[in-house]
């Protein structure tokens, strides 16, 4: 896949992380917030989610995502969204629109994971039972608990960690 003008999720970590969520896969509705290349929610598509959001405010990403999900042929099973994750979040709530597997994958060490845990709660866009995988730099201080939502797991791949979190 393309996707130089990112920090794709490792092979290594990729196949880790879905390891972990293959139960929840099957029928789910996914969206993959900052986006990058789309790996993580193509990857989720070819193992048998239903359906992808895919949200990223680079319109160069967005250029790749749509490269990457023709490649792929997935299109049809994938709505593609350019702008600011927050603003994305709201416009989806707007649409009625729930998701079962959350990824999050902001750029590390601005604290971006909080304050998209926060947008998604806020707008109650995850089901209940559903699951966010949030990506983040191993310095990266996030919440054991966030409203509804609790920390289940934290995996660590060098300076990489993986934060799992479920509602209800």
């Amino acid at each position: 896949m393309k996707g130089d003008v990112t920090r794709p999720t490792s092979d290594r970590v990729k196949e880790s992380l879905f390891n972990i969520i293959a139960p929840y896969i099957a029928e789910s509705d996914v969206l993959d917030l900052f986006a990058g290349t789309g790996n993580l929610a193509i990857e989720a598509l070819s193992r048998g989610a239903k359906t992808a959001v895919l949200v990223d405010k680079s319109h160069e990403s967005i250029m790749v995502i749509k490269e990457n999900l023709a490649h792929t042929k997935m299109v049809d099973r994938a709505t593609v969204l350019v702008g600011d994750v927050a603003v994305m979040i709201k416009k989806l709530y707007n649409e009625g629109k729930k998701f079962d597997i959350i990824f999050l994958d902001p750029p590390y060490n601005k604290n971006l994971v909080q304050s998209t845990l926060n947008h998604i709660l806020e707008n109650d866009i995850i089901t209940d039972g559903g699951i966010i995988v949030a990506e983040r730099d191993k310095d990266d201080d996030v919440p054991e608990e966030f409203g509804v939502l609790k920390l289940i797991r934290d995996q660590k791949y060098g300076d990489t960690v993986l934060s799992f979190y479920k509602k209800g």
